[in-house]
């Protein structure tokens, strides 16, 4: 898996490639709650994303806890595949997910953020 972050004044995009499991998934968490800091938007770009496991849903609920407290988190360019885990575990209900390739950048991700 390799991670990505851009930054804007407004919004910290995390661009994942690759496959966020039990191996993994323990470097994404250290991004989110070690490498960045002072976030408001945080974006999650699944674009490259193959594969979820538990241990990634984890992270995603750890995230979204956090991000909860301080402002606001969103799942970009979901593929079909991963979109059915996080429906199948009930994920849809509690994050805010674009489903599809429906972004090629992270400004317009959290509902209409400019530069």
């Amino acid at each position: 898996m390799t991670i990505e972050i851009k930054r804007s004044a407004e919004v910290t995009t995390i661009e994942i490639v690759g496959r966020l499991d039990t191996t993994t998934a323990p470097e994404l968490d250290k991004t989110i709650n070690e490498d960045i800091t002072d976030v408001k938007n945080l974006v999650l770009n699944f674009k490259g994303l193959e594969y979820i496991s538990s241990a990634g849903l984890r992270v995603l609920l750890g995230a979204q806890k956090k991000m909860q407290k301080v402002g606001t988190m969103k799942l970009i360019n979901v593929c079909e595949e991963i979109m059915d885990v996080l429906e199948l575990t009930g994920f849809t209900d509690i994050l805010t997910i674009e489903y599809g390739p429906t972004f090629d950048g992270e400004i317009d991700a959290i509902g209409g953020i400019q530069n």
